[in-house]
């Protein structure tokens, strides 16, 4: 096991150096093509420090993408890849050939890694041997998938964040005379600071809309979020684009609704968190109380008890 292990590994490395050697071999033929297409004097020369070989994550990335790519459209690839990851990878705004291919690719190369480690570390023998490799290499496949469910996770919560913020400020930039395109416009602009989650992904779709794409395309990425506040008001600013009307008082008495779906969602917070802290009172309140309380009684019951059996 320990010996299929290693040869993974050099597989791996094998495999790694090759995709770096045909990476830098295709740089080197693009900066040679620019330079005789521009002409001298045109840019840097090769082999200066702005042309150098790139770093070490930058080539591992390369190398984790190279291998992606090599597995992504076979059977593994689709294994590997499933509709549920790219809707994570969406949401993380990863959902691109290379994000896949590198996803994949850290997957793998995890899967082919991890085992000798584990396997010099528990040192098994026999059978166990061929567990541990099997739960390692378990561990390589699964472990990128759960800390890409972690980042997504986060980035909900934030979307989920600064939805009422987004949505005040659309309303306030309408009612000042506003249009919906230039509202967008001016939260994608100047409001990185306030939700740099929502004013990221608003640039994005008006960038989109800007190239030809049609406003409920521009508008998709919101919706991979899996939040059915972002959806509803999706649905609003496309309506409004498409079919004109004023858009402020719809955008009001959703705000609205939205504050009460959140009140509704505190109180039952705090509902299930009463019931959680009568749990922790009972563990660690009452032996107190009951030790104070019966306390002295429990000592004055001893005394006696002590000064009766001494007559």
């Amino acid at each position: 096991m320990l010996a299929a292990s290693v040869a993974l590994l050099a597989g791996l490395a094998l495999f790694a150096s090759e995709a770096v050697r045909h990476y830098r071999q295709r740089q080197q033929e693009g900066r040679l093509i620019d330079r005789a297409l521009l002409g001298p004097g045109t840019g840097n020369e090769p082999g200066t420090p702005a042309d150098a070989d790139e770093g070490g994550w930058k080539l591992l990335l390369r190398s984790l993408g190279a291998l992606g790519n090599r597995f992504e459209s076979g059977r593994l690839g689709r294994a590997l890849i499933t509709p549920e990851d790219r809707l994570l990878l969406g949401q993380i705004n990863r959902n691109t050939a290379q994000g896949r291919a590198m996803f994949l690719g850290l997957r793998l190369a995890l899967a082919m890694a991890v085992p000798l480690p584990a396997l010099l570390w528990f040192a098994p023998s026999g059978l166990a041997a061929f567990v541990v490799f099997l739960g390692a290499a378990a561990f390589g496949l699964i472990a990128p998938k759960l800390v890409l469910g972690s980042l997504a996770k986060k980035l909900r919560k934030r979307a989920d964040d600064e939805l009422p913020l987004l949505i005040d400020l659309l309303r306030l930039l309408q009612g000042v005379g506003f249009s919906v395109d230039q509202s967008l416009q001016m939260v994608g602009d100047r409001f990185q600071e306030a939700m740099p989650l929502m004013s990221r992904e608003v640039r994005d779709a008006n960038a989109l809309y800007l190239r030809g794409r049609t406003r409920m395309q521009s508008l998709h990425r919101l919706c991979e979020f899996d939040n059915d506040g972002l959806k509803s008001l999706v649905q609003i600013l496309v309506q409004v684009h498409e079919h004109g009307g004023a858009v402020q008082e719809p955008l009001r008495q959703f705000g609205d609704r939205l504050r009460e779906q959140r009140k509704l969602r505190m109180k039952e917070l705090s509902g299930k968190l009463s019931v959680k802290m009568t749990v922790v009172m009972m563990l660690t309140l009452i032996p107190a109380l009951m030790l104070v309380l019966a306390g002295p009684a429990v000592i004055s019951l001893v005394t006696t008890m002590m000064k009766l059996k001494g007559h």
